[in-house]
């Protein structure tokens, strides 16, 4: 002690005594006698734990005391001056455990220390120890390791349990290690000791909440778990009155046996076979047991023990019993030869205890003729009769100790349920034939068929089997590594104490609630019962104990020979050795859990058990919690020798059976003099508890809190049980409540029990609260962190409760609980909270809105926690919010409860037919007009009119009619006062539209007032103090229309505006129609999408696209029922202006396509027909869905033929092309019909003239001239211009003017360049900010872009440099962009495009109109550019470039400071890319021949040598190169080198193919020259001029070893869409000379 300043934990300033105080008195003698003790310490007291002689305190600041007989360390220590544990100092201790005689301790990161005696393997192997270590004077560090996994890990323990001879660790991850001797342990073994920790298997995959370590026993509280196996069960034909609801409150109170709870390694007998042909029940043999010895145990002393054994212990068995016990076999002679014949549970043999101990090689005895005379004596000892049949205990300190037998002297059946399970009353165990466990099965399965969800309960937790009760508990137990539960990381400067770590272990994982859901397992030696599995049997593996499944255990506590259990509820079940009255109940041993005795009104939270006695703490009259004790009143203990720190010690003698002790628990009137106790904690003949003192009424409130609630919940759980269930479950429930309030009083019942599972459930972390209150901090409150789920709970219930109220079910109710109670009317007023008496149908309704007062305690406590903080602090700030909510929403309830009252009243005084109709569970009363005070504006004298508000409908009644207007869409508003003098209200439906009249100023204020109230509610506000007139115009609402109209017996969910329907919503017509999307003023406006059924196809018909004013209009995309899909302008719903229509092979017998110009749903105008069944192509004019004008139609067998249409036939001039260039120029009469004069041309030149007839593919009748021309003749140009391709054509200016015209109204104007610029950018705006507004799943690229697109450049001031090239960016972004107006038109101009010129479209002869129709593009596509920036020049203009600036557009021809723009400059390199491939491919046709001869010279002259071929070329020697450049290193050029001159000139050359653009292709062409230049010079002098004479064989040379394709389609390209402005320049140069290259190739014979 004289050390403790030295220590760093003292260091901090110790907090006030008045937290932490610490009383311990000897639990032997009369209350009045007891010698209490109080110890004084610096610092406050988190935890203290005792054992047989000794005990440990852990304070604040992690350090641990030690007190007592320290027999490791041959020390006695006062209670009064403690010893520090110094090793302990910095090691964050957060819990300590005290054994029988030896420690341990866990710090905050999970490591376990243990010391004192380790006979029995109790402490481990240590580091500083070995096997042969008896006793560990020092806390040394014990590792728990998981040797399953890969690599092996350290567990992290966060609970610890100690016993005499063993100890258990509770992992985070929620599963048990054990270590030390005996069955107690749990593992799979027969070597003890264990001395390193190893897994409980029998536990792995639970979820294990607390453990507890009695002398030789243990105890394990367990989450339940879901059913593994569920059979199919027949469907049992459901009674009357059976609700398909019977899945909640009936379920609690049922009752079952799992097998699924026992331990297939469990020594258990059900049944002993007697002779040969009988069979004996365990019970049967209770009155042929012989009564038990009186007097002291006897020691067994081994002669010897096996290494790996522990002393008196059986390899894998507990120790024969020691202590006189006869087993089965020694109290029935006659079994003697039938050993062999005992059955286990499942009805296999067991053998023979004796025997199996006698074979086993590590057995204690090795002697088997020894172990045989042992047992002679010892069946000697328990065959003599005594009178008093209760055991004496044993406090043993030696581990050779064994005080029970494998097989019980008085055995008794298992399946024991109990006879009473009310809220009173001792449990009476007596046993259950199968058929009522049948029974019960069969009922709980039963009960799950109906289960429902609740807010609180997680889906995975339905369908519990029938061992667990409590079904509807939310959270989902977690199995293995992944259960962990959420925890509070306990802080350093402030360790957990041993209840914090009890309450974060029993949390759930999902909800941070602690689970109610649980189950006790038990096992070791069992000798007094302390197992509770109905007999005297050990365990050597945890088995449940079914009788306390579903019984809500919350905490377990062991004692030395006895064990406790303590429930949600607030009882204490109690099982085990009973010589001192330690159970509360009666003066016989129980094997099975009872119920104790405790007086009316007193609610146990906490208990403990010693070694012959049991502390309880519990809720009395006042506040200040109280305690209970059981056990001896008076001193008869003998007296005790002293240990030595030796392992041979001296045997204490077993205490007799105590002379003086209560049946029932004692109240320990110093309780009250403790302050306010928190915990308690026995062991040996000790109790000790933890106080605190009330400082500043925190404690004070902080208990009430906790009291109120378990009285709560103990209240709601009677109710239940008593009342609610009962009544559920009676037959004659649904025909006394009729149809609708049977559901109701279902939904109330399933209501109730989720309110009274809540309460459970916090009450329960309340009582965790309190036994660590130190620690925790008052914000983590379940009120503070759960306020949502307590206010939504109650609500619920609150809602239920009305609902019944409101259709009279407590009436009816009222009726059915007199039939059922009948005489037992004294259970009922069991249940009646104070100040109200029994008697009548309002007794009822009182007692069930009674838990609605609970809110207000709530904010009344939580207030006065607040007054405990400064206003500033984080703490008062929740608390006080905490507060407020409760207060209103318990204000709120109770006005709910009241209208609820009022409505009641009005359908009683208002009954009849004609109103029934109007009550629903949810409608409340408001106000009415019965007295006249409200009637309509320019009513009939004699007319009838009485106005009802409820808190959803206005109710218009006249005589016998009902009109219902929905608040949802009734519209208020006051009308001024006029010379009329009327006070008048206007109301507005979606229908309808009405004015009423008030009677006085007064009466028109109290229904506007009204009116708008209860629309602001039902609309979501809080219906508090809304001014007249102020209820949302705008809002979002369901209706039903009625009236005739588009809209009839439509319903609609969406926006409204001042009665009519607005924004976004939904219709849905009865036949099937329905459109999602915007309305305005009544009307579809805006996009939307639309579904209308085909009744004839069975199909529907669906559009996606722009309205107006109710009518499809604008852009959309409608597909039709019969397969085809119109994607294009709409006007006035119908098909108008640009669009496409695609047919499928499904719908119709040939598909096709149609892309153009449509007029009121018709084909006018120009328009491509792809014929895809007959392989046609028709492009041209249109007139009423009718071919009809100048056209162009191309087959896929290479016939062209261009000419007028009419009528949708060939009729009129035209020209036709055969693929070998057979020409016709003639009349026809009919598609590929001629008729008329004509000239026939045939490919070798020779010529017919005259009148042809017949159908061009079969055959042509002519009368005419034949000419064959002769070979000097000159060339007839008469002749060929008839052979002129065009001549026919739709101008390519007049072919897509609906696409452009799309675009422009898109923009805003009437016409091309028709509008106002503002409005332009405008609409531009609005279509970028709508499309990031409606489309959510845009990329990030498409959001950056439509982002860039918000800037838009400067559009109204002069174009400079500058300024060009900011809007030729945006131009870019724009047209990348198919939400932009101009980037739709780039795509759509794409789509038609491809539309023609690909498939059948791609002839050669079509590659002048490809042409032209590009260069038509970029002319419409430039005047949208300039309309838009009016700043630009005209096509060709010229933009001053200042000299300074560095701004250069690689894409413009800069000429001496000026830019010249055009609009192929500006628009070919957005618009080519795109187009390139169909355009090239008509190039490449067009070139066919020439590509042919040029590619044959191409690969002939490429086999020559480098130098052999520029000496064919022409090249001067000078151009030569002679040395190559090979990774670096330089070869010389010799005479057989190939490939190996001007590599880099005929590699740039080869990227030619890889653009598109002809800018960017004499760009390449440049490069290429510069390439050859730079290889050049090195020969030459610095100053080189090329002429063309040198340049020529040069390039030519560079043309044929890069070898390109289609180099003819490539300069054919550049030379059409070449930029004029460059043409006659530098570049322009560079691209005559690869044109002279091509060509000279091509005549390969002038090289």
């Amino acid at each position: 002690m004289e050390n403790r300043e030295d220590s760093p934990a003292y260091e901090q300033v110790p907090t006030p005594p008045e937290r932490g105080l610490l009383h311990i008195w000897k639990s032997a003698g009369p209350s009045e006698e007891l010698c209490l003790e109080r110890v004084l310490l610096s610092r406050p007291v988190l935890q203290v734990t005792l054992g047989e002689h000794h005990g440990l305190l852990l304070t604040q600041g992690s350090q641990v005391y030690s007190f007592g007989e320290l027999l490791w360390r041959d020390l006695s220590i006062p209670l009064s001056a403690p010893v520090l544990e110094e090793s302990l100092l910095g090691k964050s201790v957060v819990r300590v455990a005290a054994g029988g005689f030896h420690c341990g301790a866990l710090s905050e990161q999970g490591n376990v220390y243990m010391w004192g005696e380790n006979t029995a393997g109790q402490c481990g192997l240590t580091e500083k120890g070995t096997v042969t270590n008896t006793t560990v004077s020092e806390p040394c560090p014990v590792s728990v390791v998981d040797s399953e996994v890969v690599p092996p890990a350290v567990v992290r323990v966060m609970d610890l349990a100690c016993g005499r001879e063993h100890s258990l660790a509770l992992s985070s991850q929620n599963e048990l290690w054990a270590w030390g001797s005996g069955c107690q342990l749990g593992l799979v073994t027969n070597n003890f000791p264990v001395w390193r920790p190893q897994k409980v298997e029998h536990l792995a995959g639970r979820h294990v909440i607390q453990v507890a370590c009695g002398a030789y026993h243990s105890l394990a509280l367990v989450r339940s778990l879901l059913p593994q196996n569920t059979t199919q069960r027949p469907p049992e034909k459901k009674e009357r009155g059976q609700s398909p609801h019977s899945s909640v409150t009936e379920r609690e109170e049922s009752f079952a046996v799992d097998d699924a709870h026992y331990c297939p390694l469990g020594v258990e007998l059900t049944e002993v076979l007697i002779g040969e042909h009988c069979l004996l029940p365990l019970s049967a043999l209770h009155s042929q047991t012989t009564p038990r010895r009186k007097g002291p145990r006897r020691r067994l002393h081994p002669v010897g023990r096996s290494a790996g054994s522990s002393p008196g212990s059986g390899a894998g068995s507990c120790p024969y019993s020691g202590d006189g016990k006869s087993s089965t076999t020694q109290m029935l002679p006659q079994l003697d030869g039938h050993a062999d014949n005992l059955t286990q549970t499942d009805g296999r043999p067991v053998s023979h205890p004796l025997s199996c101990w006698g074979a086993n090689k590590n057995s204690a005895f090795p002697d088997e003729m020894e172990l045989q005379n042992l047992l002679q004596k010892l069946s000697g000892h328990s065959l003599e009769m005594q009178p008093v049949s209760g055991p004496g205990d044993t406090d043993s300190l030696s581990s050779q100790t064994s005080d029970d037998s494998c097989v019980s002297s008085t055995p008794s059946t298992d399946l024991l349920i109990s006879s009473n399970s009310g809220v009173s009353g001792p449990y009476s165990s007596s046993p259950v034939c199968l058929e009522e466990v049948r029974l019960c099965l069969e009922a709980e399965k039963k009960a799950l068929q109906g289960q429902k969800s609740s807010s609180l309960t997680n889906i995975h937790q339905k369908g519990k089997t029938a061992g667990n009760r409590r079904r509807s508990l939310p959270g989902t137990p977690t199995h293995g590594r992944n259960g962990s539960p959420r925890r509070r990381r306990p802080c350093a400067c402030r360790p957990s104490s041993a209840s914090r770590t009890q309450a974060a272990a029993s949390e759930e994982a999902g909800d941070g609630l602690p689970s109610m859901e649980t189950e006790v397992w038990s096992w070791g030696r069992g000798s007094e019962g302390q197992l509770g599995h109905g007999d005297q049997l050990a365990r050597l593996q945890p088995l449940c104990i079914k009788s306390l499944t579903g019984e809500e255990v919350i905490k377990v506590a062991a004692g030395s020979h006895h064990s406790l259990a303590l429930s949600a509820q607030c009882k204490v079940y109690s099982w085990g050795s009973n010589m001192c009255g330690q159970l509360g109940h009666g003066n016989s041993p129980v094997t099975v859990p009872q119920q104790a005795k405790l007086s009316d009104g007193l609610r146990v939270w906490d208990v403990s058990a010693g070694q012959s006695h049991s502390l309880l703490l519990a809720d009395g009259d006042c506040v200040q919690p109280i305690l209970l004790y059981c056990g001896q009143h008076q001193d008869s203990l003998s007296g005790q020798s002293k240990r030595s720190h030796q392992s041979q010690r001296s045997c204490q003698r077993s205490p007799s059976r105590a002379e003086i002790y209560s049946v029932r628990p004692t109240l320990l009137p110093l309780c009250m003099e403790m302050g306010y106790i928190s915990s308690v904690r026995c062991g040996g003949q000790s109790c000790a508890v933890l106080a605190d003192q009330n400082v500043m009424g925190f404690i004070s409130a902080i208990h009430e809190l906790a009291s109120r609630e378990r009285h709560f919940y103990c209240w709601l759980s009677n109710t239940r049980k008593l009342l609610l269930t009962p009544l559920r479950n009676r037959e004659g429930v649904c025909p006394t409540l009729g149809e609708p309030c049977t559901h109701l009083f279902f939904s109330l019942c399933e209501s109730f029990v989720r309110l009274s599972i809540m309460i459970g459930r916090h009450a329960t972390s309340l009582s965790y609260f309190l036994h660590d209150v130190q620690g925790r901090d008052v914000t983590s409150l379940l009120l503070l962190t759960h306020t949502d789920d307590f206010q939504d709970i109650y609500k619920e219930y609150c809602s239920a409760l009305g609902n019944f109220q409101v259709m009279g079910g407590f009436q009816s109710l009222h009726k059915l609980s007199l039939e059922f109670l009948g005489s037992q009317r004294s259970m009922l007023a069991q249940l009646c909270v104070p100040n109200q008496a029994v008697s009548g149908d309002a007794d009822l309704v009182s007692l069930l809105y009674w838990p609605l007062e609970q809110l207000h305690q709530y904010s009344r406590v939580l207030l006065k926690l607040a007054a405990c903080y400064d206003v500033l602090t984080e703490e008062y700030q929740y608390l006080h919010q905490g507060c407020g909510q409760y207060e209103s929403l318990s204000l709120s309830l109770l006005r709910r409860k009241k209208e609820a009252e009022t409505t009641f009243v009005f359908w009683k005084s208002h009954s009849g037919k004609n109103t029934e109709v109007l009550r629903l569970p949810q409608r409340r009363v408001v106000c009415e007009s019965s007295n006249r005070s409200l009637t309509l504006q320019k009513a009939g004298r004699f007319s009838n009119h009485w106005f009802i508000l409820f808190n959803d409908a206005l109710v218009h009644t006249q005589f016998s009619t009902h009109h219902v207007y929905p608040l949802t869409c009734l519209w208020v508003k006051p009308v001024t006062e006029d010379t009329s003098g009327l006070y008048a209200i206007k109301i507005t439906c979606p229908e309808e539209s009405f004015t009423l009249v008030a009677s006085t100023p007064q009466e028109k204020n109290k229904w506007l007032r009204s009116l708008n109230q209860a629309v602001d509610q039902v609309l979501g506000g809080g219906g508090q103090g809304s001014s007249p007139g102020v209820t949302a115009i705008s809002r979002t609402a369901s209706y039903t229309f009625t009236g005739e109209g588009r809209f009839k017996d439509a319903h609609y969910t969406g926006g409204w505006l001042a009665g009519r329907v607005h924004g976004r919503g939904t219709m849905k017509w009865p036949d099937g129609r329905t459109y999602t999307g915007n309305f305005k003023n009544g009307l579809e406006d805006g996009y939307g999408e639309s579904v209308m059924p085909d009744k004839v196809l069975n199909k529907p018909d669906s559009y996606q696209g722009q309205w107006r004013d109710g009518k499809i209009h604008g852009f959309g995309k409608y597909k039709y029922a019969s397969g085809e899909v119109y994607e294009g302008c709409f006007y006035e719903g119908q098909r108008h202006g640009y669009g496409m229509l695609s047919s499928g092979k499904q719908a119709r017998t040939s598909s096709s396509v149609f892309i153009g110009q449509w007029i009121q749903d018709r084909k006018t105008g120009y328009g491509v027909y792809d014929d895809i069944t007959r392989g046609e192509k028709y492009m041209g004019m249109w007139l009423d869905d009718q071919r009809n004008g100048s056209a162009v139609v191309v087959t896929q067998y290479g016939v062209y033929f261009e000419g007028t249409f009419k009528e949708n036939k060939m009729i009129g001039p035209g020209l036709l092309l055969s693929d070998d260039d057979t020409a016709f120029h003639g009349d026809f009469s009919d598609d590929w019909t001629v008729n008329g004069k004509g000239v026939l041309s045939l490919a070798n030149g020779d010529c017919l003239e005259g009148l042809f007839s017949g159908e061009w593919s079969t055959g042509l009748k002519v009368t005419g001239t034949y000419t064959k021309p002769a070979a000097d003749e000159p060339e007839n140009k008469e002749r060929n211009s008839l052979f002129r391709l065009g001549q026919y054509l739709v101008p390519s200016a007049q072919r897509w003017g609906c696409v452009f015209t799309e675009c422009w109204s898109r923009l805003g104007c009437d016409a091309a360049g028709r509008g106002e610029r503002s409005t332009a950018w405008e609409n531009i705006a609005v279509t970028i900010t709508t499309a990031q507004r409606h489309s959510p799943n845009l990329s990030r690229s498409q959001s950056k872009a439509l982002e860039s697109l918000e800037f838009i450049p400067p559009q109204g001031e002069a174009v400079t440099t500058a300024n060009f090239d900011n809007i030729r960016r945006y131009f870019i972004k724009a047209c990348e962009t198919p939400i932009h107006p101009l980037g739709w038109l780039v795509e759509t101009l794409v789509t038609v495009y491809r539309m023609t010129y690909v498939g059948v479209g791609s002839n050669r002869r079509l590659l002048r109109q490809a042409v032209q129709e590009v260069q038509a593009y970029l002319t419409h596509f430039y005047c949208l550019v300039r309309f838009l920036f009016p700043g630009l020049p005209e096509d060709g203009g010229i933009i001053p470039d200042p000299p300074a600036s560095p701004t250069k557009s690689r894409h413009n021809s800069n000429i001496e400071g000026i830019v010249v723009v055009s609009c192929s400059s500006l628009l070919l390199p957005l618009l080519l890319p795109r187009l390139y491939p169909p355009l090239f491919t008509l190039y490449s046709l067009q070139e066919e021949q020439e590509e042919a001869q040029y590619w044959e010279r191409i690969l002939r002259l490429n086999k020559q040598p480098d130098q052999s071929l520029l000496s064919f070329l022409g090249v001067q020697e000078k151009f030569w190169p002679v040395w190559m450049s090979i990774l670096g290193e330089k070869k010389q050029i010799v005479s057989s080198s190939k490939d190996a001159c001007f590599v880099s000139a005929v590699e740039t050359l080869q990227q030619i193919s890889t653009t598109f653009t002809p800018s960017d292709k004499l760009m390449v062409i440049q490069k290429t020259f510069e390439e050859l230049t730079q290889e050049v010079k090195p020969m030459l002098d610095g100053d080189f001029l090329w002429c063309m004479d040198d340049l020529l064989p040069l390039f030519l040379y560079v043309v044929l070893r890069a070898r390109i394709r289609n180099l003819g389609a490539e300069v054919n390209l550049i030379e059409d869409l070449m930029d004029p402005n460059v043409q006659h320049g530098e570049m322009g140069l560079m691209f005559t000379t690869l044109k002279a290259c091509y060509i000279q190739i091509q005549h390969e014979s002038t090289l």
